[in-house]
């Protein structure tokens, strides 16, 4: 359902979102990460973040799970961004920094702690992981696509069972885009 949303309205989503300013969420990141460091942006949307990381120095690695919108961050940042899901993540302790921003939302309830196990496998020891959700508790359906909202409380209780990573630290912000209300939870996480 959310994939068949994003390959259908790709090239609508690109034009809304890669000229969002993330520039505070960005420093909240990478002062935690060394020089030249490997990063992954896990489900990219429109590229706008590896972009921005990849101008900043760091090796930047991308994915999104819609082909269309692979290709379009794929166009935007010059690099090669790879069609594929978490569940196809198979990378152990390869990333210094791995950026989950507005991704992990669309992964059900049910799949969300064998996804962050996966991830938390992927990030180096010491290494730093943002993840961001929709505001809230509980699972919804809107305009096509599924959503998972999280609360500090739930991203806590989610993470317990994913023992090697703990929490650096969590804040709620507005949404960076204007014509948007919507509260974010953001979260610093890091690597045992």
């Amino acid at each position: 359902m959310t994939l068949h949303y994003y390959q259908n309205n790709a090239q609508r989503f690109f034009e809304e979102t890669v000229n969002v300013d993330m520039s505070s969420l960005y420093e909240a990141f990478t002062r935690h990460l060394p020089a030249g460091a490997c990063v992954l942006d896990a489900g990219c949307g429109s590229g706008r973040d590896a972009r921005a990381f990849s101008l900043q120095g760091y090796a930047v690695e991308a994915f999104d799970a819609s082909s269309e919108l692979a290709a379009l961050a794929r166009q935007h940042t010059g690099l090669p961004v790879r069609q594929m899901t978490f569940e196809e993540l198979n990378e152990a302790e390869k990333y210094d920094g791995i950026w989950c921003c507005a991704s992990l939302l669309h992964v059900s309830r049910d799949e969300l702690p064998e996804v962050m196990q996966k991830l938390a496998k992927a990030l180096k020891p010491g290494g730093i992981w943002y993840v961001s959700f929709k505001y809230g508790e509980g699972e919804r359906e809107k305009e096509g696509r599924r959503f998972t909202d999280m609360t500090q409380a739930g991203l806590l209780a989610l993470l317990a069972a994913v023992p090697s990573i703990r929490v650096e630290t969590l804040w709620v912000t507005q949404d960076k885009r204007p014509e948007r209300s919507e509260l974010w939870l953001n979260g610093l996480l890091k690597k045992a």
